[in-house]
């Protein structure tokens, strides 16, 4: 989501990196390249202006601080403003209390309402509401009997009259959903072009008769500026309450949602991040802009993680961690775990920091190396997943051929899972504080890499360390080196007591 937009934001930012001051010269200069940015994500000219004025005057007003680097306070004043641009979050839904509440959906052709009902309809059942779903859309072949299927997924009644039409259909549905006890009526209105003045006359008279307490439009994000144009056409005729943008997990650019509300005035309630009826998500501009400056998503990782996730098993395997007693056993159940959350690559892209490091995650076949590491993992004895340091060169050479790899991947993995375990008892050590901050990359660690000092020797490359993390990482290294050779030394051997040594 927004890569396209995060590239050339997070290169226009990093322009700041060199200068050591912040004047208005340098600012101009750098500025322009956000704004190059903005407009290359297809937002709307004049938002752009509006937004690069406000920028512009933060920015040469700013006072510095001398802790903290050029380009960060350009990312906080650049943060503040994309959020002030697409408003504050409002999911909220009027829910009519002496009967029940009608929500319409419009919008153009193919921008997934029917799908968006069902998507809606899950997340206000979760919400303890009984919604009922009306197929008003009688002009796309097949569009009723898809809601039906839809309902059937989702145990909720459809109502339909095919020979019928859309008016007298919505009007009908109000009496039946009295009927069954329903609280919430979704209907599922024709998709139209604005510029079709007959079928938006259909829409004025559904509104008219059946008087909906929501009005929502629903649009593409893929479409960009077609898309704001859509909702601002569509504002004018119905006096829209909010809109939901499908498909905003494959929008690299971002025009559609950094317009929508400052050009219609009108809020974006809800994003689809997918075809599944559970990928229906509150709009939070946030969480949103944190992603667009490569700042992760930390809330939507943890919201994953807590569907997804055994809490007993994680909270075992913590406490493994905590002791230092994590092995090639939990590492792979860690795996599993993770694979249950969705796409790996869309998972790593959450992770503060790593938008910033130079990590090509699409050409990365994730999915491919999860099952190689399992693979290679279950190729192991029992002792050898609990100790991967007796894994020796014909060891090695037996689990590669069990596992269809070479004997440097065998290697590579336990290199991994070393480096891991350094990491683990190093933060086992911290304070609390410390791990929040580790893991943020709040404090120290700055606001423009969060996460990086932690992400750093866990990838592998040590190029955003400061020196002096890169000298202690080192002793660190050091230290576990010493401590396996002296066990490796007196394994066998009786201890001080006279008992003989695991």
């Amino acid at each position: 989501m927004f890569d396209d937009l995060q590239k050339r934001l997070s290169t226009a930012i990093g322009r700041f990196k060199p200068r050591g001051v912040l004047t208005e010269a340098n600012i101009k200069d750098g500025l322009q390249e956000v704004r190059n940015a903005l407009l290359e994500a297809d937002v709307n000219y004049k938002v752009v202006q509006e937004f690069m004025a406000r920028v512009s005057e933060r920015a040469v007003g700013a006072q510095l601080i001398k802790s903290v680097r050029p380009e960060q306070q350009i990312v906080k004043i650049v943060h503040d403003e994309l959020v002030d641009l697409m408003g504050e979050p409002d999911t909220s839904i009027r829910f009519d209390k002496s009967g029940p509440t009608v929500v319409m959906l419009c919008g153009l052709q193919g921008s997934g309402k029917t799908t968006t009902c069902g998507k809606l309809a899950r997340m206000l059942m979760q919400s303890g509401r009984k919604p009922f779903l009306v197929a008003a859309d009688l002009q796309r072949p097949a569009a009723i009997e898809q809601l039906k299927v839809i309902g059937q997924q989702l145990q909720v009644p459809v109502f339909s009259q095919a020979d019928s039409d859309p008016v007298k259909v919505c009007q009908g549905s109000i009496a039946e959903a009295n009927r069954q006890g329903r609280d919430t009526i979704i209907l599922d209105t024709a998709g139209r072009l604005h510029v079709d003045d007959d079928l938006m006359a259909e829409l004025r008279e559904i509104e008219k008769k059946v008087k909906p307490h929501v009005v929502l439009f629903v649009c593409d994000a893929l479409t960009g500026q077609d898309a704001v144009a859509s909702a601002t056409a569509f504002n004018k005729a119905l006096e829209l309450d909010g809109v939901i943008m499908t498909k905003l997990d494959g929008d690299a650019r971002g025009g559609a949602a950094l317009s929508v509300r400052r050009v219609t005035g009108v809020p974006i309630k809800f994003v689809g991040m997918g075809e599944k009826l559970d990928k229906l998500q509150a709009f939070d501009p946030h969480r949103v802009v944190g992603q667009m400056l490569g700042m992760g998503d930390i809330v939507g990782l943890v919201e994953a993680a807590q569907q997804a996730i055994d809490q007993e098993e994680a909270l075992r395997q913590q406490e493994k961690m905590m002791k230092g007693k994590f092995d090639l056993n939990d590492f792979r159940n860690s795996i599993g775990q993770m694979k249950k959350m969705g796409s790996i690559g869309e998972l790593i892209k959450m992770f503060p920091g790593l938008g910033q490091m130079d990590l090509d995650i699409d050409g990365l076949d994730a999915e491919g190396e999860v099952r190689r590491l399992q693979g290679i993992i279950d190729s192991m004895t029992p002792a050898e997943k609990a100790d991967p340091h007796i894994i020796d060169i014909s060891r090695r050479r037996r689990i590669a051929a069990g596992a269809g790899v070479e004997p440097a991947d065998v290697s590579s993995l336990v290199k991994q899972f070393d480096g891991m375990a350094a990491v683990f008892k190093q933060m086992a050590q911290m304070t609390m504080l410390d791990k929040i901050r580790a893991m943020t990359g709040l404090g120290k660690a700055g606001a423009f890499n969060p996460g990086a000092k932690l992400m750093a020797p866990k990838i592998g490359t040590g190029k955003r360390l400061s020196p002096k993390e890169k000298e202690k990482l080192r002793k660190l290294r050091e230290k576990e080196e010493r401590k396996k050779r002296r066990e490796e030394r007196d394994r066998g051997r009786p201890d001080d007591k006279g008992r003989p040594r695991p």
